[in-house]
């Protein structure tokens, strides 16, 4: 499995899953989620509210991944996971990894060879950026040989040149 890092508008990018930091109630809000149920349109929340109507109806727990149509984005599909707040009191670093884990696995059931992931926690949910990227490249990295021959290659799509930077220095590492 090839790691890339992309600096661009992760709603642009023709990939067949992107992965969106969402919130529990799988409603839209902010950020990435924000961005990602208005370029996709209406067809990504009507997706949702069936899921917390008839799966999920307390909302996606963090740590966990479930994918919906990709409405009008170049994608096939979005992949929601709900990344921890940060907390300077409790390790939440499994919940981060988490998130990459389950995501990927969601996407080896929907057959998605490219997988392109935000920088989950790191925006309003406050995740230190040095931290949440290393999470990221490590978990992945780790999940190489479980999704072997049928995620080739993961997108690591950057919100700024610091994320950029934090993520070529952690994937050198691999």
């Amino acid at each position: 499995m090839d790691m890339r890092i992309q600096l661009a508008d992760i709603t642009t990018l023709t990939v067949d899953a992107v992965v969106n930091a969402a919130n529990s109630r799988l409603m839209g809000g902010g950020g990435v989620d924000g961005a990602i149920h208005r370029a996709g349109g209406p067809d990504i929340l009507e997706a949702c509210r069936a899921l917390r109507r008839d799966s999920l109806p307390d909302g996606l727990p963090t740590g966990q991944a479930v994918a919906t149509t990709a409405g009008h984005l170049p994608a096939q599909w979005v992949i929601h996971t709900v990344g921890p707040v940060y907390s300077q009191k409790e390790d939440r670093s499994e919940l981060l990894a988490s998130c990459y884990r389950e995501s990927l696995r969601v996407a080896v059931d929907l057959h998605a060879g490219t997988v392109a992931f935000p920088t989950i926690s790191a925006g309003v949910y406050g995740w230190p950026l040095e931290d949440a990227t290393r999470i990221a490249v490590e978990t992945v990295q780790d999940m190489a040989e479980e999704v072997e021959g049928t995620v080739q290659e993961v997108l690591f799509v950057p919100f700024s040149q610091a994320a950029e930077d934090a993520y070529r220095r952690h994937i050198a590492g691999c």
